[in-house]
């Protein structure tokens, strides 16, 4: 039977069936853009490791070389122990921080960091030379500044002591103050610092009016950002301790990871 398109049936019939075609239409392109954006974030993350790593990616496939020189680790906090598979590359630490599921309310004397809440889970990334020897371990640490939540990597040397480099990605600290946490002359007094004591405490410090010469732990404070500054040596001191990576750096030193 012939439907007039002018008619209510008609008219009914054409307008179900654009709609169907634009919700198919606006699925498929949120499918593209959604992974576009997780290749866009695997990218970001690629490239951050292996800055905090030291690796000169002048002229080089920062994806290959990741490839070939990085193992990820999805690292239980509380017993240090690890795992390696498809998904790491994948695991959100911001969703796992806030679900009630993976992650713990911390107490207020045990939040150096400020964050409230951490998540069961943390990815760490360990970097081989090719020879198959490890260079560095690169820790995620993030803490309360000023005004905002600063991310960044912290590579440690094999001794899991010795500051390889730093990068921090990610802050909303006021502009032209925060922005020393990109600054390379900053981030390069990073280099050969060391993060704990004699004793296995953290001693990592931010030191306002500048750290002494012959200060193995100390970087300068940048004038006007003490704030930030202050927030970054906590972050340290959290991720460093306890709540942090202790026990994964326990079972890495018995090379059980």
């Amino acid at each position: 039977m012939a439907i007039k398109k002018d008619s209510f049936v008609g008219t009914m019939i054409f307008t179900v069936t654009l709609c169907l075609l634009c919700s198919f239409m606006i699925t498929g392109t949120a499918e593209v853009l959604k992974e576009r954006k997780l290749v866009k974030k695997r990218d970001e993350l690629m490239r951050n490791v292996l800055i905090a790593a030291d690796v000169d990616l002048s002229g080089q496939d920062f994806r290959a070389l990741f490839k070939k020189d990085v193992k990820p680790l999805l690292v239980s906090i509380d017993t240090g122990e690890a795992v390696s598979d498809a998904t790491v590359m994948d695991f959100d630490p911001r969703m796992a921080s806030i679900n009630p599921e993976t992650s713990i309310k911390l107490e207020k004397k045990q939040d150096k960091a400020k964050i409230k809440t951490r998540a069961n889970q943390v990815r760490v990334f360990k970097v081989f030379d090719d020879s198959g020897k490890l260079t560095s371990v690169v820790l995620p640490i993030y803490g309360k500044g000023l005004w905002s939540m600063v991310y960044g990597y912290v590579a440690l040397k094999p001794d899991l002591n010795t500051i390889e480099n730093v990068v921090f990605y990610e802050h909303g600290e006021t502009p032209g103050i925060g922005d020393f946490l990109n600054d390379t002359e900053w981030t390069n007094q990073w280099h050969n610092k060391q993060i704990f004591d004699d004793k296995g405490k953290v001693a990592f410090k931010v030191v306002k009016g500048g750290a002494k010469e012959d200060d193995i732990h100390g970087i300068d404070a940048v004038s006007g950002a003490t704030m930030t500054g202050r927030g970054v040596q906590r972050s340290i001191q959290f991720w460093f301790g306890s709540e942090g990576f202790e026990a994964f750096f326990k079972k890495l030193k018995a090379s059980e990871v």
